[in-house]
């Protein structure tokens, strides 16, 4: 039933996402763009930049989640942390130097960092039927993904001048409203009665077989993530890519989007897959698909097939990762409850990002050739060939590994009608 404790929390998820969406998608323009509309910051720079918050996610969410599961009420941890984040958003729309503005992005990520996995604690203490309704609340953080980007997009069409750092500045605005509304939301108080390290209990977790496994294929999966997002587009808008049916900058945004409206399909109507299969078979079916869409990517790259396949991101990300937060919270104790979401945090966002940033561009370098100079291929400039078939070989390989053993080796239970998990205690 849906009530006002899920409308809280159905907000918290659509601005936590809302935040992020509305400059990482469009910051790498905004970085390389000459200034004074933009910075001027050549790739090397950027690549520290994006850096960052996968870092902070490597860094941060264990000792903030050690902080909610004994000290402090989650609801406030996170409000104090979106002001501050949103703090830093501000000055990231002001500033043009390269030092400043690797200093606030750093400290930005510091306070967003954390309240990836925040967010998803404080949802599932505060659910009385978290398998079934995770799924519900979580689609509010796809849906102001979109909104976010929908948001620029009317305010970069209708300003009556363009506004330098408006993407951050948005941010920021998404960042203080959530950071208020935090102080809002049902309390989800410390469980002062277990291990005072709380952190230290969560990888204790890996002791269990089942969420070992769960956890090193996360992490691959994890790094192949950022193939698709780093990539897709560049591979979208290649002349000769899709068989020379390159999609032009003005429809790119629309195609791109295909993958988080399935993703929103999918996510509402997770609990009836949930309850016809279980999260063992759900968690399974998501490592198939993986391979299945880099595989079009890679041998059967034309439109026809190439397009309708990004709606595979809905399974691929919901099935695995939406899935397995619920797993997460169903195998941790409650009294640790935000760090053992933190430690998925780290393994998949933190770890698995940034060393699949670093994988993903150098495979690209590895198979890019430098032209000799700037050639004019159906209207689009280019100056260098990037063989994609072998850019996208390399994920299908990792991910059919991945499909190949995580059934064979992981065992989790496939009750269809599993007991309410840990973290739900209302």
């Amino acid at each position: 039933m849906i009530n006002a404790r899920v409308v809280g929390l159905w907000l918290m998820m659509l601005f936590q996402y809302a935040i992020w969406g509305g400059w990482v998608v469009v910051a790498g323009k905004y970085m390389s763009d000459p200034k004074p509309m933009g910075l001027d910051f050549d790739g090397g720079q950027q690549g520290w930049i994006f850096m960052l918050l996968p870092l902070a996610t490597i860094l941060i969410p264990m000792l903030t989640g050690q902080f909610a599961d004994r000290f402090f009420n989650s609801e406030k941890l996170m409000g104090v942390l979106h002001l501050l984040s949103g703090a830093c958003l501000w000055k990231l729309s002001t500033t043009t130097d390269f030092q400043q503005f690797l200093f606030w992005m750093l400290l930005h990520s510091v306070f967003y960092a954390p309240t990836l996995a925040l967010s998803n604690s404080i949802t599932f203490a505060n659910l009385s039927d978290g398998e079934r309704q995770f799924g519900v609340v979580r689609v509010a953080g796809t849906i102001g993904w979109i909104l976010a980007g929908l948001a620029l997009t009317f305010w970069r069409t209708n300003a009556a001048a363009p506004v330098v750092g408006d993407l951050f500045l948005l941010s920021a605005g998404f960042s203080l409203v959530l950071g208020v509304i935090c102080f809002f939301l049902p309390k989800t108080p410390p469980d002062s009665q277990g291990d005072p390290l709380a952190f230290r209990q969560a990888f204790s977790l890996f002791k269990n077989r089942d969420f070992l496994i769960f956890m090193l294929i996360s992490f691959v999966v994890g790094t192949e993530l950022e193939f698709y997002y780093i990539h897709t587009s560049t591979f979208l808008g290649t002349p000769k890519a899709l068989g020379g049916q390159a999609i032009s900058g003005a429809r790119m945004g629309a195609v791109m989007s295909i993958g988080q409206w399935a993703e929103i399909v999918v996510m509402l109507l997770l609990p009836l897959f949930i309850k016809k299969f279980g999260i063992r078979k759900l968690l399974v079916i998501g490592a198939i698909a993986w391979p299945i869409r880099y595989a079009i990517f890679a041998f059967l790259p034309t439109s026809p097939l190439v397009v309708p396949s990004l709606a595979l991101h809905g399974f691929c990300y919901v099935f695995f990762f939406v899935v397995g937060f619920i797993y997460v919270d169903k195998v941790a104790p409650h009294a640790i409850r935000a760090s053992a979401q933190a430690l998925y945090a780290l393994v998949v966002l933190g770890l698995g990002r940034a060393i699949g940033s670093l994988v993903a561009g150098y495979v690209q370098g590895f198979y890019t050739e430098r032209l000799p100079g700037i050639m004019t291929v159906e209207g689009i400039e280019i100056s260098s060939k990037v063989d994609w078939t072998k850019v996208f070989m390399v994920p299908t390989v990792l991910t059919v590994a991945c499909a190949v053993f995580f059934p064979l080796l992981f065992r989790g239970s496939n009750d269809k009608d599993a007991s309410l998990p840990s973290g739900a205690t209302h």
